[in-house]
């Protein structure tokens, strides 16, 4: 039986969802690699896995653990700041530890990541989509505008004005406030 995700936002991109490990919740910092909901740190790890569609190419065990917290500390960093020289620096040091290769498939040209050591995977998967997120749109990659929420999203909204992490966490309670500040004056 699977083990339900404890997360207030999934469904992100891996870089940005690898980041939404950990959240706050009542005030408290929680960690999905250091047991939030009760869970041990493999157990998160292998919830985070199956989350992102990883958990059929890659172990849930304590040298994957490592390596993808290595890489979620690098994309922390980078995301925060990007003109971080040494943000960079371990963002590239977690994706020397994987490449593409170049594959023919029935279906035409494709590719394929290979890595010497495939406990790095997930860390490298996820270091790759933050590229690939900066390729795209480096702009739509935001944190929530609520000053107790630490959660990333990457803005799909067609004119790029998200705000929340959620519109029913987050923006609710932002509405809910304006709400009670509004009717206080009246």
């Amino acid at each position: 039986m699977a083990t339900l995700d404890p997360r207030p936002l999934t469904g992100e991109p891996v870089a940005l969802d690898l980041l939404n490990t950990r959240w706050v919740a009542d005030g408290e910092p929680l960690d999905l690699f250091a047991g939030a909901a009760g869970l041990t740190r493999v157990q998160g790890l292998a919830v985070w896995l199956e989350s992102t569609g990883l958990a059929d190419r890659f172990r849930a065990d304590a040298a994957t653990l490592v390596h993808l917290l290595t890489a979620r500390e690098a994309l922390s960093r980078a995301v925060a700041d990007p003109a971080d020289e040494s943000a960079r620096a371990l963002i590239d040091a977690v994706l020397e530890h994987g490449r593409i290769r170049a594959t023919l498939t029935a279906e035409g040209p494709g590719e394929r990541a290979e890595f010497a050591d495939p406990a790095w995977g997930p860390a490298w998967t996820a270091a790759r989509d933050y590229l690939d997120l900066l390729g795209s749109a480096p702009e739509r990659i935001r944190t929530c505008a609520s000053e107790t929420c630490v959660l990333r999203f990457f803005d799909v909204s067609r004119n790029g004005t998200r705000r929340w992490c959620s519109m029913a966490a987050c923006g609710n309670r932002a509405k809910a406030s304006r709400h009670y500040a509004r009717t206080r004056e009246r």
